[in-house]
Protein backbone atom coordinates (compact mmCIF):
# COMPACT_ATOMS: atom_id res chain seq x y z
CA UNK A 1 0.00 0.00 0.00
CA UNK A 2 2.98 2.47 0.63
CA UNK A 3 3.13 2.67 -3.00
CA UNK A 4 -0.49 3.92 -3.45
CA UNK A 5 0.04 6.57 -0.37
CA UNK A 6 3.16 7.42 -2.60
CA UNK A 7 1.45 7.78 -6.32
CA UNK A 8 -1.32 10.45 -4.20
CA UNK A 9 1.21 12.42 -2.75
CA UNK A 10 3.08 12.51 -6.21
CA UNK A 11 -0.27 12.96 -7.53
CA UNK A 12 -1.62 16.23 -5.09
CA UNK A 13 1.86 17.73 -6.13
CA UNK A 14 1.52 17.40 -9.45
CA UNK A 15 -1.94 19.11 -9.24
CA UNK A 16 -0.65 21.76 -6.73
CA UNK A 17 2.28 22.73 -9.34
CA UNK A 18 -0.77 22.87 -11.89
CA UNK A 19 -2.79 24.82 -10.10
CA UNK A 20 -0.41 27.52 -9.00
CA UNK A 21 0.97 27.81 -12.79
CA UNK A 22 -3.07 28.36 -13.89
CA UNK A 23 -3.35 31.13 -11.23
CA UNK A 24 -0.01 33.00 -12.54
CA UNK A 25 -0.93 32.99 -16.06
CA UNK A 26 -4.36 34.28 -15.29
CA UNK A 27 -3.05 36.88 -12.76
CA UNK A 28 -0.81 37.68 -15.65
CA UNK A 29 -3.62 37.91 -18.37
CA UNK A 30 -5.80 39.77 -16.54
CA UNK A 31 -2.74 42.62 -15.42
CA UNK A 32 -2.13 42.77 -18.83
CA UNK A 33 -6.08 43.05 -19.99
CA UNK A 34 -6.35 46.02 -17.71
CA UNK A 35 -2.98 47.65 -19.04
CA UNK A 36 -4.79 47.92 -21.87
CA UNK A 37 -7.82 49.75 -20.71
CA UNK A 38 -8.51 53.27 -20.11
CA UNK A 39 -6.04 54.79 -16.98
CA UNK A 40 -8.66 56.14 -15.33
CA UNK A 41 -12.50 57.63 -15.19
CA UNK A 42 -14.36 60.87 -14.36
CA UNK A 43 -16.27 60.65 -11.00
CA UNK A 44 -19.05 62.88 -10.90
CA UNK A 45 -21.21 63.67 -7.54
CA UNK A 46 -24.30 65.93 -7.17
CA UNK A 47 -23.26 67.44 -3.66
CA UNK A 48 -26.45 69.31 -3.50
CA UNK A 49 -28.17 65.87 -2.64
CA UNK A 50 -25.21 64.74 -0.45
CA UNK A 51 -26.07 67.88 1.46
CA UNK A 52 -30.01 67.31 1.50
CA UNK A 53 -29.52 64.28 2.82
CA UNK A 54 -27.03 64.70 5.35
CA UNK A 55 -29.70 68.40 5.90
CA UNK A 56 -32.94 65.52 6.31
CA UNK A 57 -31.04 62.89 8.48
CA UNK A 58 -29.98 65.59 10.98
CA UNK A 59 -34.29 67.04 11.12
CA UNK A 60 -35.14 63.48 11.23
CA UNK A 61 -32.92 62.62 14.15
CA UNK A 62 -35.07 65.64 16.46
CA UNK A 63 -38.18 64.34 15.13
CA UNK A 64 -40.96 61.91 16.93
CA UNK A 65 -42.57 59.38 15.15
CA UNK A 66 -45.87 61.14 14.42
CA UNK A 67 -43.17 64.25 12.71
CA UNK A 68 -40.63 61.35 10.85
CA UNK A 69 -44.20 60.29 9.29
CA UNK A 70 -45.29 63.85 7.75
CA UNK A 71 -42.00 63.99 6.97
CA UNK A 72 -41.55 61.27 4.33
CA UNK A 73 -44.67 62.15 3.48
CA UNK A 74 -44.16 65.56 2.63
CA UNK A 75 -40.82 64.06 0.75
CA UNK A 76 -43.13 62.05 -1.40
CA UNK A 77 -45.36 64.97 -1.85
CA UNK A 78 -42.05 66.60 -3.29
CA UNK A 79 -40.94 64.66 -5.86
CA UNK A 80 -44.25 64.41 -7.33
CA UNK A 81 -44.29 67.61 -7.92
CA UNK A 82 -40.93 67.79 -8.96
CA UNK A 83 -41.19 65.31 -11.80
CA UNK A 84 -44.79 66.87 -12.72
CA UNK A 85 -42.82 70.04 -13.41
CA UNK A 86 -40.55 68.12 -15.31
CA UNK A 87 -43.22 67.15 -17.58
CA UNK A 88 -44.85 70.46 -17.78
CA UNK A 89 -41.24 72.10 -18.63
CA UNK A 90 -40.21 69.24 -21.18
CA UNK A 91 -44.03 69.82 -22.84
CA UNK A 92 -43.82 73.41 -23.29
CA UNK A 93 -40.30 73.03 -25.14
CA UNK A 94 -41.69 70.73 -27.41
CA UNK A 95 -44.34 73.34 -28.00
CA UNK A 96 -42.30 75.78 -28.30
CA UNK A 97 -40.16 73.92 -30.88
CA UNK A 98 -43.65 73.07 -32.93
CA UNK A 99 -45.93 75.89 -33.71
CA UNK A 100 -49.41 74.31 -33.63
CA UNK A 101 -51.69 75.82 -36.84
CA UNK A 102 -55.04 75.05 -35.11
CA UNK A 103 -56.69 77.15 -32.75
CA UNK A 104 -55.09 76.66 -28.93
CA UNK A 105 -57.86 75.74 -26.56
CA UNK A 106 -57.92 78.53 -24.15
CA UNK A 107 -59.10 76.90 -20.77
CA UNK A 108 -56.28 74.32 -21.34
CA UNK A 109 -53.45 77.09 -21.79
CA UNK A 110 -54.12 79.19 -18.74
CA UNK A 111 -54.26 75.33 -17.00
CA UNK A 112 -50.74 74.87 -18.09
CA UNK A 113 -49.67 78.22 -16.84
CA UNK A 114 -51.42 77.76 -13.50
CA UNK A 115 -49.49 74.05 -13.27
CA UNK A 116 -46.55 76.34 -14.77
CA UNK A 117 -46.37 78.92 -11.94
CA UNK A 118 -47.28 76.36 -9.06
CA UNK A 119 -43.82 74.74 -10.28
CA UNK A 120 -41.51 77.56 -11.06
CA UNK A 121 -39.69 77.22 -8.08
CA UNK A 122 -39.01 73.40 -8.58
CA UNK A 123 -38.22 74.39 -12.36
CA UNK A 124 -35.63 76.90 -11.58
CA UNK A 125 -34.02 74.60 -9.25
CA UNK A 126 -33.33 72.01 -12.05
CA UNK A 127 -32.68 74.94 -14.28
CA UNK A 128 -30.41 76.98 -11.96
CA UNK A 129 -26.62 77.30 -12.84
CA UNK A 130 -24.07 74.72 -12.16
CA UNK A 131 -20.97 75.41 -9.76
CA UNK A 132 -18.06 72.94 -11.06
CA UNK A 133 -15.91 71.63 -8.03
CA UNK A 134 -12.56 70.85 -8.45
CA UNK A 135 -9.53 69.63 -6.06
CA UNK A 136 -6.00 69.77 -6.02
CA UNK A 137 -3.79 68.43 -3.28
CA UNK A 138 -0.52 69.39 -5.26
CA UNK A 139 2.76 67.40 -4.22
CA UNK A 140 6.42 68.94 -5.59
CA UNK A 141 6.58 67.53 -8.93
CA UNK A 142 2.82 68.98 -9.28
CA UNK A 143 2.11 65.36 -11.22
CA UNK A 144 -1.52 66.21 -10.18
CA UNK A 145 -2.19 68.57 -13.49
CA UNK A 146 -2.49 65.10 -15.56
CA UNK A 147 -5.02 64.67 -13.74
CA UNK A 148 -6.49 68.29 -13.42
CA UNK A 149 -6.40 68.45 -17.67
CA UNK A 150 -8.43 65.48 -17.77
CA UNK A 151 -10.94 67.37 -15.20
CA UNK A 152 -10.81 70.89 -16.61
CA UNK A 153 -11.40 69.49 -20.11
CA UNK A 154 -14.27 67.31 -19.22
CA UNK A 155 -15.90 70.48 -17.84
CA UNK A 156 -15.37 72.74 -20.88
CA UNK A 157 -17.34 70.41 -23.09
CA UNK A 158 -20.21 71.26 -20.69
CA UNK A 159 -19.90 74.06 -19.13
CA UNK A 160 -22.88 76.91 -20.02
CA UNK A 161 -21.63 80.56 -19.36
CA UNK A 162 -24.06 81.29 -16.43
CA UNK A 163 -22.02 78.52 -14.67
CA UNK A 164 -18.84 79.07 -12.52
CA UNK A 165 -16.18 76.91 -10.80
CA UNK A 166 -14.70 76.49 -7.66
CA UNK A 167 -11.42 75.16 -6.93
CA UNK A 168 -9.98 73.47 -3.52
CA UNK A 169 -6.56 74.36 -3.55
CA UNK A 170 -3.96 72.97 -1.36
CA UNK A 171 -0.25 73.00 -2.11
CA UNK A 172 2.99 74.31 -1.03
CA UNK A 173 4.37 74.63 -4.12
CA UNK A 174 7.04 72.58 -6.31
CA UNK A 175 8.94 72.39 -9.86
CA UNK A 176 8.18 75.58 -11.72
CA UNK A 177 7.44 73.96 -15.10
CA UNK A 178 4.57 71.81 -13.42
CA UNK A 179 2.81 74.32 -11.51
CA UNK A 180 3.29 76.66 -14.36
CA UNK A 181 1.37 74.02 -16.71
CA UNK A 182 -0.71 73.99 -13.60
CA UNK A 183 -1.66 77.63 -13.61
CA UNK A 184 -2.00 77.43 -17.36
CA UNK A 185 -4.85 74.68 -17.15
CA UNK A 186 -6.79 77.24 -14.71
CA UNK A 187 -6.38 79.99 -17.38
CA UNK A 188 -8.42 77.93 -19.66
CA UNK A 189 -11.40 79.37 -17.85
CA UNK A 190 -10.39 82.93 -18.06
CA UNK A 191 -9.80 82.88 -21.24
CA UNK A 192 -13.40 81.74 -22.00
CA UNK A 193 -14.54 84.66 -19.49
CA UNK A 194 -15.45 81.63 -17.01
CA UNK A 195 -16.01 82.92 -13.65
CA UNK A 196 -13.35 80.92 -11.04
CA UNK A 197 -13.16 81.03 -7.46
CA UNK A 198 -9.80 79.13 -5.67
CA UNK A 199 -10.46 78.10 -1.78
CA UNK A 200 -7.59 77.86 0.36
CA UNK A 201 -8.17 75.76 3.45
CA UNK A 202 -4.32 75.63 4.63
CA UNK A 203 -1.94 76.33 2.25
CA UNK A 204 -1.75 77.90 -1.18
CA UNK A 205 2.55 79.10 -1.48
CA UNK A 206 4.95 79.89 -4.19
CA UNK A 207 3.78 77.57 -7.15
CA UNK A 208 -0.06 76.83 -4.87
CA UNK A 209 -0.50 80.38 -5.09
CA UNK A 210 0.73 81.01 -8.81
CA UNK A 211 -2.30 78.75 -9.85
CA UNK A 212 -4.65 81.02 -7.23
CA UNK A 213 -4.06 84.09 -8.62
CA UNK A 214 -5.71 82.43 -11.81
CA UNK A 215 -9.04 82.82 -10.26
CA UNK A 216 -11.31 85.59 -10.31
CA UNK A 217 -11.91 85.50 -6.60
CA UNK A 218 -9.59 83.56 -4.01
CA UNK A 219 -10.81 83.01 -0.79
CA UNK A 220 -8.79 81.75 2.05
CA UNK A 221 -9.40 80.54 5.83
CA UNK A 222 -8.00 83.11 8.60
CA UNK A 223 -4.75 80.75 9.27
CA UNK A 224 -4.58 79.56 5.49
CA UNK A 225 -0.76 80.29 4.38
CA UNK A 226 -0.61 82.24 0.99
CA UNK A 227 2.15 83.73 -0.85
CA UNK A 228 5.56 82.64 -1.03
CA UNK A 229 6.43 84.52 -4.27
CA UNK A 230 9.72 83.79 -5.12
CA UNK A 231 12.61 80.95 -6.16
CA UNK A 232 14.91 78.46 -4.29
CA UNK A 233 17.47 76.08 -5.78
CA UNK A 234 19.88 74.52 -3.77
CA UNK A 235 22.36 72.17 -5.18
CA UNK A 236 24.96 69.48 -3.00
CA UNK A 237 28.62 69.61 -4.15
CA UNK A 238 31.01 66.51 -3.17
CA UNK A 239 34.19 67.82 -5.19
CA UNK A 240 36.14 68.49 -1.51
CA UNK A 241 34.70 65.14 -0.47
CA UNK A 242 35.82 63.69 -4.20
CA UNK A 243 39.20 65.88 -4.38
CA UNK A 244 40.23 64.11 -0.94
CA UNK A 245 39.91 60.58 -1.97
CA UNK A 246 41.67 61.45 -5.22
CA UNK A 247 38.58 61.01 -7.00
CA UNK A 248 38.21 62.65 -10.65
CA UNK A 249 34.93 63.49 -12.26
CA UNK A 250 34.89 64.71 -15.93
CA UNK A 251 32.01 66.72 -17.17
CA UNK A 252 31.73 67.46 -21.19
CA UNK A 253 29.30 70.07 -22.40
CA UNK A 254 28.93 71.37 -25.69
CA UNK A 255 27.51 75.55 -25.00
CA UNK A 256 28.97 77.06 -22.51
CA UNK A 257 26.44 77.40 -19.94
CA UNK A 258 24.67 73.65 -20.22
CA UNK A 259 25.78 73.29 -17.30
CA UNK A 260 26.19 76.03 -14.36
CA UNK A 261 26.62 74.48 -11.48
CA UNK A 262 26.87 70.51 -10.61
CA UNK A 263 26.82 68.23 -7.47
CA UNK A 264 30.31 66.73 -8.31
CA UNK A 265 32.87 68.93 -9.87
CA UNK A 266 34.11 72.17 -9.23
CA UNK A 267 32.01 74.95 -9.41
CA UNK A 268 32.92 78.41 -11.11
CA UNK A 269 32.02 81.80 -10.10
CA UNK A 270 30.78 82.11 -13.78
CA UNK A 271 28.68 79.51 -13.16
CA UNK A 272 27.08 80.33 -10.15
CA UNK A 273 26.53 84.15 -11.58
CA UNK A 274 24.72 82.41 -14.55
CA UNK A 275 22.98 79.84 -12.37
CA UNK A 276 21.64 83.08 -10.27
CA UNK A 277 20.96 84.95 -13.25
CA UNK A 278 18.53 82.13 -14.31
CA UNK A 279 16.29 82.20 -10.94
CA UNK A 280 16.31 85.98 -11.47
CA UNK A 281 14.35 84.92 -14.97
CA UNK A 282 12.08 82.89 -13.27
CA UNK A 283 11.06 84.85 -10.31
CA UNK A 284 10.43 88.21 -12.65
CA UNK A 285 8.73 85.72 -14.76
CA UNK A 286 6.57 84.56 -11.88
CA UNK A 287 6.17 87.82 -10.60
CA UNK A 288 4.65 89.21 -13.90
CA UNK A 289 2.55 86.21 -13.75
CA UNK A 290 0.54 87.14 -10.25
CA UNK A 291 0.68 91.01 -11.33
CA UNK A 292 -1.25 90.04 -14.54
CA UNK A 293 -4.00 88.20 -13.06
CA UNK A 294 -3.56 90.43 -9.31
CA UNK A 295 -3.70 93.99 -10.33
CA UNK A 296 -4.37 95.35 -7.30
CA UNK A 297 -1.39 94.11 -6.22
CA UNK A 298 1.96 95.37 -5.28
CA UNK A 299 3.70 93.07 -6.42
CA UNK A 300 7.38 94.62 -5.18
CA UNK A 301 6.07 94.42 -1.63
CA UNK A 302 4.91 90.34 -1.74
CA UNK A 303 7.18 88.86 -4.22
CA UNK A 304 10.04 88.73 -1.60
CA UNK A 305 9.57 84.83 -1.13
CA UNK A 306 7.60 85.61 2.43
CA UNK A 307 4.35 83.81 3.00
CA UNK A 308 1.27 85.33 5.67
CA UNK A 309 -1.79 83.94 7.03
CA UNK A 310 -4.40 84.76 5.44
CA UNK A 311 -5.78 87.36 7.64
CA UNK A 312 -2.48 89.48 6.90
CA UNK A 313 -2.68 88.16 3.27
CA UNK A 314 -5.95 90.21 2.61
CA UNK A 315 -4.41 93.84 3.37
CA UNK A 316 -2.05 93.29 0.91
CA UNK A 317 -4.79 91.69 -1.36
CA UNK A 318 -3.16 88.53 -2.16
CA UNK A 319 -6.76 87.17 -1.07
CA UNK A 320 -10.09 88.75 -1.52
CA UNK A 321 -12.49 87.41 1.55
CA UNK A 322 -11.75 85.07 4.66
CA UNK A 323 -13.75 82.16 4.77
CA UNK A 324 -13.68 78.46 4.03
CA UNK A 325 -14.80 76.10 1.54
CA UNK A 326 -17.07 74.35 3.60
CA UNK A 327 -18.85 77.89 4.06
CA UNK A 328 -18.45 78.84 0.19
CA UNK A 329 -20.21 75.34 -0.61
CA UNK A 330 -23.19 76.15 1.77
CA UNK A 331 -23.87 79.44 0.27
CA UNK A 332 -24.14 78.72 -3.47
CA UNK A 333 -26.46 75.01 -2.41
CA UNK A 334 -29.54 77.05 -2.86
CA UNK A 335 -28.65 79.21 -6.01
CA UNK A 336 -26.63 76.49 -7.50
CA UNK A 337 -26.24 72.74 -8.73
CA UNK A 338 -22.97 71.73 -7.33
CA UNK A 339 -21.20 68.90 -8.96
CA UNK A 340 -17.85 67.56 -7.26
CA UNK A 341 -16.20 66.12 -10.59
CA UNK A 342 -12.69 63.95 -9.94
CA UNK A 343 -10.72 62.25 -12.61
CA UNK A 344 -9.41 59.08 -10.80
CA UNK A 345 -6.58 57.36 -11.91
CA UNK A 346 -6.20 53.34 -11.56
CA UNK A 347 -2.70 53.06 -9.42
CA UNK A 348 -0.20 50.26 -9.09
CA UNK A 349 0.72 49.26 -6.36
CA UNK A 350 4.67 50.55 -6.24
CA UNK A 351 2.77 53.81 -7.42
CA UNK A 352 1.23 54.09 -4.17
CA UNK A 353 3.53 53.06 -2.03
CA UNK A 354 5.74 55.61 -3.53
CA UNK A 355 3.58 58.62 -3.29
CA UNK A 356 3.65 57.84 0.84
CA UNK A 357 7.26 57.84 0.21
CA UNK A 358 7.01 61.39 -1.60
CA UNK A 359 4.32 63.25 0.76
CA UNK A 360 6.01 61.89 3.89
CA UNK A 361 9.19 63.47 2.95
CA UNK A 362 7.49 66.96 1.59
CA UNK A 363 6.28 67.31 5.02
CA UNK A 364 9.17 66.71 6.66
CA UNK A 365 10.51 69.55 4.30
CA UNK A 366 7.58 71.74 5.20
CA UNK A 367 8.08 70.99 8.82
CA UNK A 368 11.83 72.23 8.96
CA UNK A 369 11.05 75.04 6.68
CA UNK A 370 8.94 76.46 9.52
CA UNK A 371 5.43 75.99 7.81
CA UNK A 372 3.99 73.79 10.44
Amino acid sequence: MSWFFEYLLFFAETVTVVVAILALLIFILSQRKKSHGAVGHLVVKDLNEIYTEMRDEMQLSSMDPLAVKRFYKDLKKQKKLEKKAAKIADKQKLTEKTPSSSTTDANSDQDNRSQSDKSHSIQSNKDRPKLFLLSFDGSMDAHEVEDLREEITAILSVIKPEDEVAIKLESPGGVVHGYGLAASQLVRFRTRNINLTALVDKVAASGGYMMACTASKIIAAPFAIVGSIGVVAQIPNFHRLLKKHDIDVELQTAGAYKRTLTMFGENTSEGRDKFKQELEETHHLFKDFVKAYRENVDIDQVATGEHWFATQAKGMNLVDEIGTSDDFILAHLESHKIISVKYVRRQKLTDKIAKNVVQGVERLFFRQNGLS
